[in-house]
């Protein structure tokens, strides 16, 4: 089993920034992929962005070039920091772990960025 640990979500004003963290603990492997998905009100949830062990990373197109995905292997965490930050980035941000076609959620962190 892997327990995951999110923290950082807030309220923001347009234009700043925010970094959420998500530490992963239990059984970890050294081959995993983790990553960071967002579910709006009334929408789906949807790809953020992805690391995959060592550093192949993979954005949505929407906040290509304002969010960074990164992790720290040897403390089983996965960061994302989120610049020009915008109202349209408001959701519940979930991190995502996957490892020998298993898959864990976060319980979830809310960001809401208003105008």
């Amino acid at each position: 089993q892997v327990q995951l640990v999110e923290s950082g979500g807030g309220l923001v004003q347009a234009g700043g920034s925010l970094r959420l963290s998500c530490a992963a603990s239990g059984s970890i492997f050294s081959i995993n992929a983790m990553g960071w998905y967002r579910q709006a009100p009334g929408k789906q949830r949807d790809l953020v962005a992805t690391i995959t062990a060592p550093s192949s990373t993979n954005y949505a197109d929407s906040v290509k070039g304002r969010f960074t995905i990164s992790r720290d292997s040897a403390k089983n965490t996965v960061y994302l920091q989120m610049n020009s930050l915008k109202p349209e980035d408001t959701a519940v941000y979930y991190c995502k772990f996957s490892q020998r076609s298993r898959k864990y959620w976060g319980q979830g962190t809310q960001v809401t960025v208003s105008s």
